[in-house]
């Protein structure tokens, strides 16, 4: 795997660190907070109510609709 360096300033370098397990490498913790972010954003778009209606009133519209 090709290595690249990154500038962080000592502070954000401090909150990876204390964000880390012991024996974890600076990839290794960043790569584990991505993948936690991905998650989240994954739930908040699945879980995201905007536009949305209640089931009960869903389903009162749809017999409307689709009356026999």
């Amino acid at each position: 795997m090709e290595h690249t360096t990154i500038a962080i300033s000592r502070e954000v370098k401090e909150q990876i660190m204390e964000l880390g397990n012991k024996g974890e490498t600076y990839s290794e913790i960043i790569k584990r907070l991505i993948e936690s972010a991905k998650k989240r954003q994954l739930h908040d778009l699945l879980m995201n109510e905007d536009g949305t209606i209640p089931i009960e009133e869903a389903i009162i519209n749809s017999k409307k609709r689709w009356q026999k």
